[in-house]
């Protein structure tokens, strides 16, 4: 369960307008939007000359993220297996698949390792240690590493691997008004990783790592279908057997149920009265799309307090009010019906995918 979403400071008459307009058929969203369409954004990529990628993202509601992605190589720790293998701590890490002569088959060395990749959130006002940053870095940081691809593509022989620095800038606080960062810092570091590119090794993989000092020869840690073929043919990350060129970065999605309607990229008012919130994490590879991870998120509706629903007759009694707090938790329905719309094929991650593909190549 994640932390709770900011508070709106809506009024419990707002709230009952809210819910009743987004639960009719069709919709009305405040601004109009359709359920599946997003919010207008403002995106730039490659701005920080001193990071092997880095991308700039705004939204409509005045958010900003600035995402800066750092490699680095680092020794990999040196631990003897009954394999002969080094680098893993024992063979249940290795999956117990060995090849004949008893040592780890070579798509198992490449698998990488969760620890090589490292993400850091900064929101000004809040501490490192507040519950908001820490569930935003761990969501991140989870839906990179989920499928296996991306700590895969960082290893550069038995000793050594690159290290990866995601840090994640939330430039402006986040005012009331604000709706969950989330989308907004996963879609910018979406763009970082698209334009994120790794020197090219010139040495074999049993000797110390040397790279080609020509940065234009520098491969892309997440090559496109045009450069695909040619990067699988040279040495270093991207020559790994154990990864699909196709893959894309992943993206974490936030959607909202109000009634029995299904929004994408919900407003701050909007998740003021949502039903149930998800955060879905999905990838793209090879045409289809996969989900890592799902993540449910508390809604301040539901944490709405009994006496703002209740209006005083001044006979000390008091009647229901405007406003009905949604209680209990999602049904399984739900959760299916917005799953599906993520990923059946030209869905809403499909959709977002390619306009963020389209922004990468602008």
């Amino acid at each position: 369960m994640a932390p709770t979403i900011l508070s709106s400071n809506l009024s419990p008459s707002e709230l009952s307008y809210l819910h009743t307009s987004l639960s009719l058929t069709p919709p009305i969203r405040p601004d109009a939007r359709t359920p599946t369409t997003f919010r207008p954004l403002v995106a730039e990529t490659s701005l920080l000359p001193a990071c092997n990628g880095s991308a700039r993202l705004c939204f409509a509601d005045g958010t900003e993220a600035l995402v800066g992605v750092k490699a680095e190589v680092e020794k990999t720790p040196q631990i003897a297996s009954r394999g002969g293998f080094e680098g893993f701590e024992d063979d249940a890490s290795m999956g117990g698949i060995e090849s004949e002569e008893g040592e780890p088959s070579k798509e198992k060395r490449r698998r990488g390792d969760e620890k090589w990749v490292e993400v850091t959130v900064d929101i000004p006002g809040q501490r490192d240690d507040d519950p908001l940053v820490v569930f935003l870095g761990a969501m991140l940081h989870e839906a990179l590493v989920a499928d296996g691809t991306l700590a895969a593509k960082l290893w550069l022989g038995n000793r050594w691997h690159w290290k990866l620095y995601v840090d994640i800038l939330l430039v402006s606080p986040l005012p009331p008004s604000a709706s969950y960062p989330l989308p907004l810092l996963s879609l910018a570091t979406h763009l970082a990783l698209l334009c994120t590119f790794l020197p090219a090794p010139i040495s074999s993989e049993d000797e110390d790592p040397l790279f080609n000092d020509d940065w234009d020869a520098a491969l892309p840690l997440y090559p496109s279908s045009a450069t695909s073929s040619l990067s699988s043919s040279l040495p270093g990350p991207t020559s790994s057997a154990a990864i699909t060129v196709a893959s894309k970065p992943p993206i974490t999605l936030l959607i909202t149920a109000v009634g029995g309607n299904i929004f994408f990229d919900p407003s701050a008012s909007e998740l003021a009265v949502a039903e149930a919130v998800l955060a879905v994490s999905v990838t793209r590879t090879e045409g289809s799309i996969g989900v890592l991870a799902i993540r449910t998120i508390d809604s301040p509706a539901k944490l709405t307090s009994s006496a703002e629903g209740v209006v005083d007759d001044g006979d000390g009694k008091g009647d229901e009010g405007v406003w009905r707090p949604p209680r209990g938790g999602m049904k399984r329905d739900v959760i299916r019906k917005m799953i599906k719309l993520v990923t059946e094929k030209g869905g809403v991650a499909d959709e977002v995918l390619d306009g963020l593909a389209a922004l990468e190549t602008s």
